[in-house]
Order: C-alpha cells, then sequence, then structure tokens
C-alpha cells in the first residue's frame, strides 16, 4: 500500500526508536530521532555521566573537524559544542633536539577543534533531554533482543529486569557491541576484529603560571618512529598528552626513574612542562589501553535493527576520524529518511548500501595511516589522493620521493636494509612542503 508523504510522517510518530548507548554517537541520534518525533528510548549501562564524580571509559581528546560539525549543526548543536572547543590551525612538529615546525592542516583560517569527550557527551545528552518524547535509561544493561519482534530485556541497577519493546532498535554500544552479537547469529553477516601491537597511555600537562605550558591552537606531535606523543589542548589550560608505543615498549618500563630515562631519551623537551614527579607517578596509574578496528557488514537486520559509530566500524585513532565519522553516520542516515520517507524497510538497506563502504574506506585509511605513514595527521580524503598519486609516482620510478612526501616510512617498512641516511626530522623537514586542504 502506498503512503502520502504527510500521512506516513504522520503515523510513524507513534513508534518507538530504542537507542542502545548513550555515549557521543548515541546521544546525537536520539536528537535526531527526537526532532522528527519519533519516541526514543535512550538505553545506557553506565551511570549518567553528568552525574557521575568519576567518568569510566575512554578520554582520548577528540578533533572534531568538518564532518563532526555539519551533523551537530543539524540538530543546532555545533554553535554550543564550537564554542568549547580549541581551534587547531596546524600540527606542530616536535624534533628530538627540541625545534617546533608547524604543518597547517589547510588553507588560512581552516582549522579543526580540540575539544573534551565528556564534556562533549553530556551537552549531547542535556540536549537530547530537552525533546518531550526523549526518555534516557541510565544503569541498564542489555541481557538479550529479539531479532523478529525487537523486543529487549535490560537489567537495572537494582536487580530487576526490564523489558521494551521497540519499533527499531539502533544499536550505537561501542566496539564490543551487544547488540551486534545478535547479528554474527546471522547468515551471510561479515565481521572482522583486529588488535594492533600498539597500546596509548594518556598524561597531563599542566598550566604553568596559570597559562598554557605551549602554544595552544596546535595539534603537538612528538613522532619517533615505531611511536609517538600527541597533545591537545583543554580550556582548563591543561594539555591531555597522549603516548602511543607498542606494548612490549610499555612493558619494557616498570619504575619510576625508567620512566624518566624513557622520557629523557625521547621526548626531553616534556619533562619540565608535565614535570617529573607527575611523569613517574602517572604513567603507572592505568595500564596503557589496547586499540581495536572493526568491521563488519551489512549494518542491517531486516527492519529492526541498524548499528551506527564504533558498533558498525571501530577504527584505530591515527587519524582522528573516528568520532566524526560516527556523527556522519547519524547525518547519513537522517538525509536517507527524508528520501524515503521514513520507511524502515526502505531506509535500512539503504544506509547499509551507502554507509558501508564508507566506513570501510575510513577503516582502511586509518590502519594504512598507522602502517605506512606512521604518525602524521592527514586527512583522510586528502590520503585517498595521495594515496593513488603514491602509487602513480612508484610506478613512475620515483619510489623515494614519493616515500619522502608521505613520512619516510615506506622506506622504513618496506626497505630498511637499503634505506639512505636521512632522519625523522628532515624527512618531518621535508612534509612541511605539502599543504593538506580538508
Amino acid at each position: 500500500m502506498d503512503y502520502s508523504t504527510n500521512d506516513s510522517k504522520s503515523t510513524s510518530k507513534n513508534k518507538v526508536v530504542a537507542v542502545v548507548g548513550g555515549g557521543l554517537v548515541g546521544a546525537l541520534n536520539a536528537c535526531y530521532f527526537a526532532k522528527r518525533g519519533f519516541q526514543v528510548e535512550v538505553f545506557e549501562s553506565r551511570e549518567d555521566i553528568r552525574e557521575a564524580k568519576i567518568v569510566k571509559g575512554r578520554s582520548i581528546n577528540l578533533a572534531l573537524s568538518h564532518r563532526g560539525r555539519q551533523a551537530l549543526k543539524q540538530v543546532g548543536m555545533e554553535d554550543t559544542i564550537v564554542s568549547k572547543g580549541i581551534p587547531m590551525h596546524s600540527r606542530m612538529i616536535h624534533s628530538l633536539n627540541g625545534t617546533q615546525s608547524p604543518i597547517p592542516y589547510g588553507k588560512k583560517g581552516q582549522y579543526i577543534l580540540s575539544v573534551d569527550r565528556a564534556n562533549l557527551n553530556k551537552e549531547l545528552l542535556s540536549a537530547a533531554e530537552t525533546y518531550s518524547t526523549t526518555k534516557l535509561n541510565f544503569a541498564h544493561k542489555l541481557l538479550n533482543w529479539s531479532t523478529e519482534t525487537g523486543a529487549m530485556t535490560f537489567l537495572r541497577a537494582d536487580g530487576a529486569k526490564e523489558e521494551i519493546q521497540a519499533d527499531l532498535i539502533v544499536g550505537c554500544d561501542g566496539a564490543f557491541s551487544a547488540i551486534r552479537k545478535q547479528f554474527l547469529r546471522q547468515s551471510r553477516f561479515n565481521f572482522s576484529q583486529t588488535y594492533i601491537p600498539h597500546g596509548y597511555l594518556e598524561l597531563t600537562m599542566p598550566p604553568i603560571n596559570g597559562e598554557f605550558a605551549m602554544k595552544p591552537n596546535y595539534l603537538h606531535i612528538w613522532p619517533r618512529n615505531t611511536f609517538m606523543m600527541i597533545a591537545l589542548p583543554n580550556l582548563d589550560k591543561t594539555f591531555t598528552c597522549t603516548l602511543f608505543m607498542p606494548f612490549d615498549e610499555f612493558e619494557n618500563v616498570t619504575t619510576g626513574d625508567q620512566v624518566i630515562e624513557f622520557f629523557q631519551k625521547y621526548f626531553p623537551d616534556t619533562i619540565p612542562l608535565i614535570g617529573a614527579d607527575a611523569l613517574k607517578r602517572d604513567y603507572f596509574r592505568l595500564p596503557a589501553q589496547a586499540m581495536v578496528s572493526v568491521k563488519c557488514s551489512p549494518y542491517h537486520l531486516s527492519d529492526k535493527c541498524v548499528l551506527m559509530g564504533d558498533a558498525a566500524h571501530a577504527v584505530v585513532p591515527f587519524y582522528g576520524q573516528g568520532m566524526n565519522a560516527g556523527f556522519e553516520d547519524c547525518l547519513v542516515f537522517n538525509e536517507i529518511m527524508d528520501q524515503l520517507n521514513e520507511d524502515f524497510s526502505a531506509v535500512l538497506p539503504e544506509y547499509t548500501r551507502v554507509r558501508v563502504p564508507d566506513d570501510h574506506a575510513i577503516a582502511d585509511l586509518a590502519m594504512y595511516n598507522y602502517v605506512e605513514v606512521t604518525f602524521t595527521r592527514i586527512r583522510y580524503h586528502e590520503a585517498v589522493k595521495r594515496w593513488h598519486w603514491q602509487d602513480k609516482v612508484i610506478n613512475q620510478g620515483l619510489l623515494c620521493v614519493a616515500a619522502s612526501v608521505v613520512g619516510g616510512s615506506y622506506l622504513l617498512v618496506r626497505y630498511p636494509p637499503n634505506m639512505p641516511n636521512i632522519s625523522i626530522e628532515q624527512l618531518w623537514t621535508r612534509l612541511q612542503a605539502l599543504k593538506s586542504p580538508f
């Protein structure tokens, strides 16, 4: 039976959309569905982070780019989030000898934003809650759900079980998604999970005399071949420093004195900025965290369930595009809802058709960047151009030129015995000549 646009939309408003996962993508999705007038139930296994004294989970600072901003703009959240972010116009490359070299992200006036993950999550939850059709359910752990009926069973903090029936389930519950487990039981569902050898550890660089210890409008990078450290500015004048390093390297550093020796060897300029005592203490505060890449297809089950964000495509963080890709999922789904009149039976397969290739490309590029271009921050559409350009140059016999342009690691990985006598600092100097458009 055919429905007119108005009739279809009026009847759809009685439908219940269950968003499983109250993180960044889940909270943004709640805003999108509520804006359309759906009854939205958000279920989050953790407590409300707006009331929690200690926020558990990942805390890597986030780089908000154009893709993410466009998704926020559609629900009126762009200005709020941008006002609480810090513009980063360039990368600032820190050489071992202390030299600092800026590499702009794009044209004059273009920048990405350093945003605090927890604050962003809080803002999006509060925005979702402003809609009268939205209910936020915290401390609700998903036990099971039915692919046939959309019925879900949750375990509450008080030990009681709660049943809910939903017309659409939106799985936004992260790389280890409980929603996705049902997909794994289905025929012709493709899934892969890959851990990389690197882990990450976070440290804090405090203000000095009430001001930033380094220039704030940069993404600071200390590239050191097989590992690196980055630092992003925060509104409280601190920097969050993230050390990316193979796990076996982390395991070699077991005492406070070894921490100082390690930093003295590789990041000597950061010791007075972070503080020797803080380094000795904070390095062992938490163990290094693992990083996983997840790819799957399709993203939907009939007209009952769809995956978004890390539940669909967790990526390693070396492009800084995980959040932006997840936000773009919400935007693309919303656009398809417009095109196909909110008909879930048509929208969900179309979303899979459109979005899977893009998300897989992001995952591949992030891994490619990790393996081949160890530790630059090239935008992924630009990386595709450079990737193809590099192949063309290689085919023309100009491997050395191509390798130096993309950061030199092609030589490091592919041809270590014949590698020319050139330092990583010299390679970064060559990289400065590149102009990376957004």
